[in-house]
Parts: structure tokens; C-alpha cells; sequence
């Protein structure tokens, strides 16, 4: 048996989810699962109870797609794994249901999308991989130079933080750490 289930997020404290909930209640929803947090943040322990309780073929639904994702790579990552979840998805605002023939439509076009996206960026860095070595730049992180890493060994024997001596040589901090933690 497929149920609804409702996820209501709002941003601060000061916002209202009762016009959210009235509205998954309305459709159907069995049980409606909140988050107070700001679109920023994907760490949301509502949605993530909602995947757990849900099983497969039971629908996520949702007032407007935004309450799931702000921006569209995200959107794209949390439809993609509902899908992997056999969990459909239901937006009302958007007249969204993948319970359907359209809906699931939507999906894939959804997928195309993500996968579209992928390979533009993937595009656009080798691009500018190429076009920077046409100028005579070396893309990447910079060669390991033993010298400066003996000279901040010593530094740092002498009683200098890696931070200080990292500085003092014009390494980065990061690299120091990890080289001393591969000496080790």
C-alpha cells in the first residue's frame, strides 16, 4: 500500500509550517515530517527520518519543491536518491506526482538534467585546464619541494609551530601537516 508522506520545512523560528501542514494533511498525508532549519543547511534530521520511515513505493510530498532543495544541483541529488529509495515524490505547487506516467517524466528529465550539468562542468574544466597551460601555467597543486619541507623539519625541531614555520617558508600549513604525518 503506497502513503503519503508530508515534509514541511521552514527557515527560522519566527516562520509558520501550520499553512504547510493543513495543506499535506489535506492531500493525504499519514504523517508529515518537519524541519525548522535554513535551506543552507542539508544536514536535516526531518527529511532524514522521513527516508528512514519510508518504504518503497511511498511518496514524499512536499508543498513546493524549494522546501527540499535550494538550489537545483541539490534538488537534482535528492530526487536521485529517492529514486534509488523506490520513493516517489509529490509537489503540489508544481503538480509534480512520479506516481504517474508525466511524473515519471519528470524524473528522468530530472536525471537528464544532473547528468547534463555534470559533464558542462566537466567541460568547462578541462577547458580551463587547457587554457591555462596555453598561457604557461602548470594547473594543480604545486610540486613537492624537499628542501623547504628539511628547512621546516628543522624549524619545527627548534621548537616552531608547523603553523609558524609553514608561514615563514611560504609553504602551505595543510601541506606540513601532511608531510609530517607521512614522515611519521
Amino acid at each position: 500500500m503506497t502513503n503519503i508522506l508530508g515534509y514541511a520545512r521552514v527557515s527560522t523560528q519566527q516562520q509558520d509550517l501550520d499553512s504547510q501542514r493543513q495543506r499535506l494533511t489535506k492531500v493525504g498525508a499519514i504523517r508529515i515530517f518537519e524541519d525548522v532549519i535554513s535551506g543552507k543547511i542539508f544536514n536535516r534530521p526531518g527529511l532524514e527520518a522521513l527516508i528512514d520511515y519510508a518504504r518503497p513505493n511511498d511518496v514524499l510530498c512536499v508543498v513546493r519543491l524549494d522546501r527540499l532543495g535550494r538550489s537545483l544541483k541539490e534538488l537534482l541529488e535528492t530526487v536521485e536518491y529517492l529514486k534509488e529509495c523506490k520513493i516517489g515524490l509529490m509537489s503540489l505547487e508544481e503538480k509534480i506526482d512520479t506516481s504517474s506516467a508525466a511524473g515519471e517524466l519528470v524524473f528522468h528529465v530530472f536525471g537528464a538534467i544532473a547528468h547534463f550539468e555534470r559533464r558542462l562542468i566537466s567541460e568547462r574544466t578541462k577547458e580551463g585546464i587547457n587554457a591555462a597551460r596555453l598561457k604557461g601555467k602548470t594547473p594543480g597543486r604545486p610540486t613537492f619541494d624537499k628542501e623547504k619541507f628539511d628547512a621546516a623539519l628543522r624549524l619545527i625541531e627548534s621548537g616552531l609551530s608547523p603553523t609558524a614555520a609553514a608561514k615563514q617558508l611560504n609553504i602551505g600549513r595543510s601541506t606540513i601537516y601532511r608531510e609530517l604525518k607521512y614522515a611519521r
